[in-house]
């Protein structure tokens, strides 16, 4: 993809977002945005203005809106959602008309619009609970919860209408972890990290499942690389994207190491564990990606709670453990949003 073109990116001011459209514009691309904006327009405040940023605050159901947001444009990175397993809970109407119903007409109008590349982020939690020692992208979806089951059937929807003019691609990503400008606290290394720095005690619920983790800046690089990917190489593709598989309990004790490493006074956070109902717990590989694409990530759960503790000793995270924006459910409750 010419990087003179442009990319929608809906969800552009959200947690993936605010690290993505910044990267794009400083490399050369014209980026649109879409976005609700819940959760704010401080998350792209620094680019703000910028001659190659368009801003379109509305709704991704609204179909005449979203009729003129993909024209004239290349590429649409789909980020939009409501998103995590209690947010998409309360209410689950609204979840599905958003993560689900309004998929497919976004699709169609970016095809119709002449959209050259359509990327979806879906969801590695789309596979529920898994044994598997390496579960790869044509393993069994068996979602547990409304929002892996939203992420796992917009696949098909996408995939329906892949064209030889209309490249589409799924990724699957690990959680993501690390710092951004929307900064979200409710994702296991940057809860963790979070308690560890502000209460000097980490609560780990269960302990034992396994969850993929990818730093965002990672994230960001590989969306950068599937704009510029040949065409044969994506189209009509599910991969997988992630990097360290670890358990919450070996994840919380690795952020105990860097956050005491970090701060001299919280040498000593201490671990408590308490039963959890989350039966999560899964083990993706990303070597489809790595072989296809040649994406492997550099960065690791350390580098993500460094940059966070980097971040709230820089105070550019204030009210880390009260503040309602750092935490998906909290916000969703907050705005009534119908």
């Amino acid at each position: 993809m010419n990087r003179q073109q442009t990319v929608l990116v809906t969800g552009g001011a959200g947690y993936v977002g605010a690290v993505l459209v910044p990267r794009l514009l400083d490399e050369g691309y014209r980026v649109r945005v879409l976005d609700l904006y819940i959760y704010g327009a401080a998350a792209l405040a620094g680019v703000r203005g910028h001659a190659a940023l368009e801003e379109i605050q509305g709704d991704l159901r609204d179909q005449e809106l979203v009729r003129r947001a993909v024209a004239g444009v290349q590429a649409v990175i789909h980020l939009a959602c409501i998103s995590n397993d209690p947010s998409v809970e309360l209410d689950a109407e609204l979840s599905r008309t958003i993560n689900f119903e309004a998929f497919g007409p976004l699709v169609r109008l970016a095809k119709e619009a002449g959209v050259g590349r359509f990327i979806f982020a879906s969801s590695g939690s789309v596979y529920g609970v898994s044994d598997a020692p390496e579960v790869t992208e044509e393993h069994p979806l068996v979602p547990v919860s409304i929002y892996n089951r939203y992420k796992a059937q917009c696949e098909p929807v996408l995939f329906e209408h892949q064209a030889a003019q209309f490249t589409t691609v799924s990724i699957r990503p690990a959680t993501i972890c690390g710092y951004s400008p929307r900064q979200r606290l409710d994702l296991t290394v940057n809860i963790l990290t979070n308690h560890a720095v502000n209460a000097g005690k980490i609560t780990v619920f269960g302990g034992r499942q396994m969850r993929p983790n990818l730093h965002i800046q990672d994230m960001v690089d590989l969306y950068l690389l599937l704009l510029r990917a040949p065409t044969e190489q994506v189209a009509g593709q599910v991969f997988n994207a992630g990097y360290q598989n670890v358990s919450v309990a070996e994840t919380a004790e690795v952020v105990r190491r860097v956050v005491g490493q970090a701060l001299p006074e919280r040498r000593s956070v201490e671990i408590v564990t308490t039963p959890s109902d989350d039966i999560r717990s899964y083990r993706i590989t990303s070597e489809k990606i790595r072989r296809t694409l040649g994406f492997v990530p550099r960065r690791t759960i350390e580098d993500g709670a460094r940059d966070l503790v980097a971040a709230f000793q820089a105070g550019r995270l204030p009210d880390p453990m009260t503040d309602s924006r750092y935490y998906n459910v909290r916000l969703m409750k907050a705005t009534g949003l119908r």
